[in-house]
């Protein structure tokens, strides 16, 4: 089974609710991680809050903030739309997702990226068994 990493710098809000929505409609195609070349102490709470309510999903007992060298080696890297220079991780193939940090917006604006997240992540397990 192949495996993707969901990146960004902090791993803390987007990535981290990739790996969750990886994991929860894509189990049977990849395996879901998420990482970043800093951490935060705590996954962000408005992510945490807004993925329990519309999911069912308790991030915070199911992951935490990781470093790119806490997971295993990937096939496929996806990066968040860092707006900043993107970590970098060996690959066998790479996207770039483009999303807006919602960290401090409204919660329709989390909840805009939160589906985003979710459609690639549909469109991603399709295609994977091609990559």
């Amino acid at each position: 089974m192949k495996k993707v990493a969901f990146i960004c710098v902090h791993n803390s809000c987007r990535s981290q609710i990739a790996e969750a929505l990886g994991k929860h409609f894509a189990h049977d195609a990849f395996e879901s991680y998420s990482a970043g070349t800093d951490t935060k102490p705590q996954i962000n709470q408005d992510a945490v809050r807004l993925m329990k309510e519309i999911y069912g999903i308790d991030m915070e007992k199911t992951q935490h903030s990781k470093l790119l060298s806490d997971i295993p080696p990937v096939d496929v890297v996806i990066t968040m739309g860092c707006n900043v220079q993107c970590p970098m991780l060996p690959c066998k193939y790479r996207e770039d997702w483009g999303l807006k940090d919602p960290t401090g917006e409204s919660d329709e604006e989390f909840i805009a990226v939160i589906k985003t997240i979710e459609q690639r992540i549909l469109e991603l397990k399709e295609k994977i068994f091609m990559i």
